[in-house]
């Protein structure tokens, strides 16, 4: 499906509980006729777990925050040098499925990383994106009356040790990358601004409009 404007809003730096709560009554309270929106944020460090994560995959946080979420998926790590993108989309009204938003959002973060020169793939059994063994994307979505909210993040340029802490989305010893890591200099304001037209193409929006808050 062609047509609408996806809203891009750029909240730079938030608490990742925060932002969630803003997700859910968004998502709670939006009609109809509300525009679909893609917030792009980093969040001081902090351990998620999904709706069914197991807290034994947190191996030692240290002094670092956990927060239970009521996003799909295991446990994983957010921080300063990740952007994360939450993608609020009425899916019946863009005729999509649950698949299709998982895979659209892979394939335009493999899309993304190919424009860098980065060879990239998903695994079916094990949403994200990986370069080779290594992580360099993970998802987490829920879907609420036809509505989704929470999305992806994207390690950019940041400290990967907090990684080490966890088993990386439920899986023990996973190895994580990111772009500097592959090569690619670049900040997560320059990664979100390419990533949104990759976004934006995948899901067929016509435009977008950047609103910052």
């Amino acid at each position: 499906m062609t047509g609408a404007t996806l809203i891009v809003r750029s909240y730079g730096s938030l608490p990742y509980a925060q932002v969630w709560e803003q997700m859910k009554t968004f998502t709670d309270e939006r009609s109809a006729e509300t525009e679909d929106e893609l917030w792009l944020v980093e969040h001081p460090p902090v351990f998620t777990l999904g709706q069914a994560g197991k807290p034994e995959h947190i191996l030692n946080p240290g002094d670092i925050a956990i927060v239970q979420s009521d996003r799909g998926g295991q446990v994983t790590y957010h921080g300063p040098g990740q952007l994360v993108g939450y993608l609020l989309i009425d899916l019946r009204r863009r005729r999509l499925g649950v698949r299709d938003l998982v895979s659209g959002i892979e394939n335009a973060l493999i899309d993304f990383l190919a424009s860098q020169g980065i060879v990239a793939q998903a695994r079916k059994e094990a949403p994200g994106v990986y370069v080779g063994a290594a992580k360099i994307a993970a998802l987490g979505l829920r879907i609420r009356k036809g509505r989704s909210y929470h999305g992806f993040s994207l390690n950019v340029d940041m400290d990967l040790e907090p990684f080490t802490r966890i088993n990386p989305c439920g899986y023990e010893g996973l190895e994580v990358t990111q772009l500097r890591l592959q090569g690619v200099e670049m900040d997560v304001h320059g990664a979100s601004v390419q990533l949104v037209d990759h976004l934006k193409h995948r899901f067929g929006y016509d435009s977008h409009q950047n609103l910052t808050d």
